[in-house]
């Protein structure tokens, strides 16, 4: 294993602990002592199971990096990072697909019965202040709908018009992950509240 070793601009692939050490010190970075502890700290991290990059504190928002690599050099440690950033961005694609499919199935139009869920941040006095928090509350209902997008907004209707529900709880949107639906069919279900 070899060590990625970054200060600001200048990086190095080290194949040793002591390369990677002597690479530091020829930047001549002032405010740090190479010192024992130093070295022990980086041991550990090269010893240990931990993949994710350490950072060294050289003074206040000033580190050097460290990452453990397979990579022999600096060309092929940029060309796997460039690998990682593009699966990144086909898993960006994925989320995007997925959003876009909800978002068209929300607006197609199967009247019938919904069971719909959502979480929703709801306003909730602290006894004893005149302080307010929100919540995360689930409310679960069955309902008949045109959507749904028509179950969501039915839902969100009913709840806004609860007293026990204060006016400035907020509502997620029926696009995200905190509204769940499925369809029950056209027979009435049994009723289910929470």
């Amino acid at each position: 294993m070899n060590l990625y070793v970054r200060y600001f601009n200048d990086e190095f692939i080290a194949r040793s602990i002591d390369e990677a050490i002597d690479f530091l010190k020829s930047l001549n970075i002032m405010d740090f002592d190479f010192n024992d502890v130093f070295v022990n700290e980086l041991e550990k991290f090269v010893d240990s199971d931990a993949a994710y990059p350490k950072r060294f504190k050289v003074h206040a928002h000033t580190y050097f990096l460290i990452i453990k690599t397979n990579a022999e050099t600096l060309d092929e440690f940029k060309q796997n990072n460039y690998k990682r950033n593009d699966e990144m961005e086909d898993d960006e694609d994925s989320f995007q697909n997925r959003k876009k499919l909800k978002i068209s199935v929300l607006s197609d139009e199967i009247e019938g019965w919904y069971d719909g869920t959502l979480i929703f941040k709801r306003v909730i006095a602290i006894p004893g202040t005149n302080k307010f928090q929100y919540k995360d509350t689930r409310f679960r209902a069955q309902c008949k709908a045109k959507s749904p997008l028509d179950c969501y907004n039915r839902i969100v209707e009913y709840l806004r018009n609860r007293q026990d529900v204060d006016l400035r709880s907020q509502f997620p949107s029926p696009k995200g992950r905190n509204f769940m639906f499925s369809y029950l069919g056209l027979k009435r279900p049994e009723q289910v509240n929470e």
